[in-house]
């Protein structure tokens, strides 16, 4: 597949890695020739210098033979218009990134359809619902839904006295191997497809599929125990800030701490049910006089990640139980891990699992980029005929690199096993080391 992209920034550095790492080709446009330079020096696609909003630079560089054209630069204007240009200019899907809410109300996507852009992305919205969807669980660091929330892969951080750790999964009861299964570890910095003869270590985040009715079974074998949120800090007025405050000032108490005074008082006057308090997050006297030992959620959404994982550690040190923090240099996500900062949200993962559906097939249902690891969570449907349809998965002889999570076959879903045999049109989800992902979908195909 062709796949151009428009802006060199970190979200678009990181999607040209991403697609150069699954065999496309990839073009990178921009205007800034240093960025440019250091990208070509190691990664293996064709780099062009020129402005994403002019025609003839656009033809000249062949945006009518892009399969996929993805439009990332900081403006949201230039976004727009550079997908309408080379959706006009032959470009076969386009996706723009933008940071205003109301173009994403099902009128006004119609309306950019329209204009010849295919999806709208915004990652700062898309970050804000990861953060509030990981409230709702207590005890998971992140909960993702797949099937129209049928099925749930929970992320859950293991400690020694958990009643499944130093178990062999062979060994777990064909009870607790019909509610849910472990598909995933991150150990050491290192991703783990697990198997039968592997067992869970003190400290392992653990990638679980289940479904909602096990979900509680689940977190007690993981040893974790319930309480309810109530209280919730944010530091960090940031537009990710803003958004998850708006959505959370209605049901909880609502506390955000921003450095800037003048931005202080405008997001006084904007949040409606949020105290707002002008300080710096990391000032444990401020964090103290401000109530934090009350808390039972504390979210860092500044825009400097050194920032977002102090704070979230003076949190977790003031004995705040569910901590959350914005984490965009993707060098220090395996830090955070290990030093238990809690749900890490990154916006460009997030926006990269919605734009790599695009460069499969169309079997594919659901795409997640999975924080901190080097594996995905993919939907598939099975196709008639197709080779995962052959045989019970035991006998299909399957890639080391994944696991089967679960089957969902029309109202029912069915927690993978040795036996399980899937059939034409079962939905099911996967979960893959990102080199293998093409290997998967043969399968499917």
């Amino acid at each position: 597949m062709r796949i151009f992209i428009a802006g060199a920034g970190a979200v678009g550095t990181h999607l040209a890695k991403l697609f150069v790492e699954s065999d496309h080709e990839v073009v990178l446009m921009d205007e800034d020739e240093e960025k440019l330079s250091a990208i070509d020096s190691h990664l293996d696609l064709l780099t062009v210098k020129g402005c994403m909003t002019s025609i003839e630079e656009l033809r000249h560089a062949d945006v009518q033979r892009s399969d996929l054209f993805i439009a990332v630069p900081p403006y949201p204007d230039m976004s727009i218009l550079a997908a309408i240009l080379a959706k006009k200019l032959g470009a076969n899907t386009t996706i723009a990134r933008v940071n205003n809410s109301e173009y994403l109300t099902p009128e006004n996507i119609e309306y950019f359809h329209q204009l010849g852009i295919d999806e709208l992305i915004y990652p700062e919205q898309l970050g804000a619902h990861e953060a509030i969807e990981s409230l709702k669980r207590v005890g998971v660091r992140q909960l993702f839904e797949s099937s129209d929330g049928k099925v749930l892969l929970a992320v859950i951080k293991v400690r020694d006295g958990a009643p499944i750790v130093g178990i062999p999964f062979a060994q777990l009861s064909q009870e607790k191997r019909k509610r849910y299964n472990i598909v995933a570890i991150y150990r050491g910095y290192e991703t783990i497809i697990p198997h039968g003869a592997d067992q869970l270590l003190h400290g392992d985040i653990v990638y679980f599929v289940t479904t909602e009715d096990s979900l509680e079974l689940l977190l007690q074998d993981a040893g974790k125990g319930h309480y309810d949120i109530q209280n919730i800090m944010i530091v960090g007025g940031s537009r990710i800030g803003q958004l998850i405050a708006k959505q959370l000032e209605e049901y909880y108490n609502v506390k955000m701490i921003e450095l800037r005074r003048e931005k202080s008082t405008r997001l006084a006057n904007k949040l409606e049910n949020t105290l707002v308090i002008n300080g710096d997050g990391r000032n444990m006297e401020l964090l103290k006089d401000e109530g934090i030992r009350k808390m039972q959620a504390f979210i860092a959404v500044t825009d400097s990640p050194e920032v977002n994982i102090l704070a979230c550690q003076l949190a977790k040190k003031m004995g705040v139980p569910k901590t959350v923090a914005e984490v965009e240099n993707l060098d220090y996500i395996p830090l955070a891990e290990e030093i238990g900062i809690g749900t890490l949200i990154n916006k460009k993962l997030i926006a990269a699992s919605y734009i790599y559906r695009y460069t499969l097939h169309a079997h594919v249902a659901y795409v997640k980029c999975l924080t901190s690891t080097k594996a995905e969570m993919l939907e598939l449907v099975a196709q008639p005929g197709s080779r995962i349809t052959k045989a019970p998965i035991m006998d299909l002889s399957l890639p080391k690199e994944m696991n089967v999570g679960a089957v969902v076959r029309g109202e029912e879903v069915f927690i993978a096993s040795g036996q399980t045999h899937v059939q034409p049109y079962d939905k099911v989800v996967i979960f893959v080391m990102q080199e293998s992902i093409h290997k998967v979908e043969k399968l499917f195909a």
